[in-house]
């Protein structure tokens, strides 16, 4: 069974790497956006089967993210 794969988007390098540790310890594939502009390249690239989004980032906010995301996803946020 392939491991399920969760979308990390956060501006903040250290919680993005330590939040990315304990994902990885708990098995899941783990895929790092700074900003809800790399987020969305990812979900055109990468099956997610969940995001975790922050709300206040550069260039595209997280609720920004989300509404977009939205248009064309169904994935648990």
């Amino acid at each position: 069974m392939e491991a399920n794969r969760i979308l990390l988007v956060e501006d903040d390098k250290e919680i993005r790497e330590g939040i990315e540790i304990f994902l990885k310890s708990q098995n899941y594939i783990v895929f790092q956006a700074a900003d809800g502009i790399e987020g969305l390249k990812i979900l055109e690239k990468e099956e997610i089967h969940l995001a975790i989004i922050d709300i206040m980032m550069p260039r595209m906010d997280g609720i920004t993210m989300v509404v977009r995301l939205r248009e064309k996803w169904d994935i648990p946020v």
